[in-house]
């Protein structure tokens, strides 16, 4: 006997479960599958972002920060703090508990809403139909209307650095430390490796960061790259470009890696190896021959704007699908699709999908950077504002950073705003919400902002560029 739903959503991470509460809240009858087991081999709800991802990371982030910040700098504002140690178990236990207070928070909401939950493997079949197997081997057949593939990503594994028990780990495994490495390799200077490099950094592991290409952080602005880049080595991070991994070899408890630079083939030997390449969608098992269903060559679900597949009724979602793998651009890609379900007619704006690094400083960006204006010949105008000439950065005592806005020479329309700077996972959005409105740099410079925040910092930059910065020495530069 089939189950009967006019929403089915497979995955519970940020997508799936935006995309199940949305649809339930439009008033149709929705069910979620998950198959995710915590520590304890019970079922959670959240995927990688609550489970493995964004928010323990965020809580090693912050801890580590604030152990940094008492132990180096209070004595600076006069604040003599001494002997400051780190208790690494229960810095893991309180970023576990946080784990578990979010991902029964999710259950709930599901629950509130109305959202059947089924726990186990989902393989979806043609006709929108959901082979069901319960984790302790019920199988259950479900049929929906619509389809919501949300299985989310998991991290690449690489030939030459095959995991290894608690010596070479991927992401996950770098959130589990029960002690401070004194010596961390990290492959890969990206999003995850450099903002799991820092936490263990602070902690006081040597890290040296292996990179294969020749750039730092390509996707940022140049600028803002080459500002953050300086601030890693000051921090003490090793962070090596064109660098190929060729191999790794575990003896007792040391990891020797080998690769090869511009001056040719090389060693280093660790005691942890992080290996924090990238992530690869997940469809194992999810797609049966007849589903409709396709794959591209890089294993993601092709899709339209508006998320849906080529089988009709079935949509895709999240990091299953071309884009940055960002939990936020998943929800929004979920909400979406459960509205237009609904009849509405909502659109996802890719062209305004913030990135933040949650280093320090913290790194955010939304829009064109210059070098992709440049590329594409477009003329453009620049306004930036040094964070140490703000006056709530340095009553912080961190006036690290600045604020960058790239406007369009002929109409000033915004095109990019890049930060970098405490806070700037905040600050971000004010950008966000600007460009969403279509705003000129004039429009941000017309606007009041409270005074003394760090969000001046982008009032000053939208005013430098037109050379009318209050604060710092007008320098507007055209391109």
């Amino acid at each position: 006997m089939s189950l009967n739903f006019d929403v089915i959503v497979i995955g519970g991470g940020p997508a799936g479960y935006h995309a199940a509460i949305r649809a339930a809240q439009l008033g149709l009858k929705t069910a979620i599958v998950e198959k995710w087991l915590n520590k304890e081999n019970a079922p959670v709800y959240g995927g990688t972002c609550l489970n493995v991802g964004c928010i323990p990371s965020k809580a090693l982030l912050e801890t580590s920060h604030k152990f940094v910040d008492t132990r180096d700098h209070l004595g600076e504002i006069g604040i003599r703090v001494k002997g400051v140690t780190a208790d690494i178990p229960a810095v893991i236990a309180k970023k576990d508990e946080v784990v578990v207070n979010l991902t029964k928070g999710v259950q709930g909401l599901l629950k509130s809403n109305g959202v059947t939950t089924f726990e186990g493997m989902a393989v979806l079949h043609a006709g929108r139909k959901v082979a069901f197997t319960a984790h302790d081997g019920k199988v259950d057949e479900l049929v929906a209307e619509h389809v919501i593939i949300a299985t989310g990503s998991v991290p690449i594994n690489i030939p030459p650095c095959p995991l290894t028990d608690d010596l070479i780990v991927d992401s996950t495994g770098a959130l589990d430390f029960s002690a401070v490495p004194k010596r961390l390799g990290v492959i890969g200077a990206g999003i995850i490796g450099l903002e799991l490099g820092s936490v263990w950094s602070r902690f006081g592991s040597q890290i040296v960061v292996l990179e294969a290409l020749d750039v730092f952080l390509p996707a940022a602005d140049k600028q803002v790259g080459r500002e953050a880049a300086k601030q890693f080595k000051k921090q003490g991070m090793d962070i090596r470009l064109g660098t190929r991994v060729t191999g790794s070899e575990v003896k007792g408890k040391k990891v020797t890696v080998t690769f090869t630079d511009a001056e040719g083939d090389k060693k280093e030997v660790f005691d942890k190896l992080i290996v924090a390449v990238g992530r690869r969608p997940y469809t194992d098992g999810l797609l049966a021959p007849d589903c409709g269903v396709s794959l591209d060559d890089r294993g993601f679900i092709p899709v339209s704007d508006v998320c849906l597949t080529q089988a009709p009724g079935v949509y895709a979602v999240g990091d299953v699908v071309r884009g940055p793998m960002l939990a936020h651009k998943g929800m929004e890609e979920g909400i979406m699709v459960a509205e237009r379900i609904a009849g509405q007619k909502t659109l996802v704006n890719y062209d305004l999908v913030p990135s933040v690094v949650y280093t320090y400083p913290e790194i955010a960006w939304v829009g064109k950077t210059e070098q992709e204006l440049k590329a594409a010949g477009v003329a453009y105008q620049v306004g930036t504002f040094p964070m140490a000439a703000s006056g709530r950065a340095m009553a912080n005592n961190d006036t690290v950073g600045l604020v960058k806005v790239i406007a369009d020479s002929a109409t000033d329309r915004i095109l990019g705003v890049h930060i970098i700077s405490a806070h700037a996972s905040e600050m971000i959005a004010e950008a966000v919400i600007a460009m969403e409105f279509g705003a000129s740099s004039e429009d941000l410079g017309l606007t009041m902002f409270a005074h003394p925040t760090l969000s001046e910092g982008l009032h000053e930059a939208a005013l430098a560029v037109s050379g009318h910065a209050i604060h710092i020495a007008n320098r507007k530069r055209k391109k």
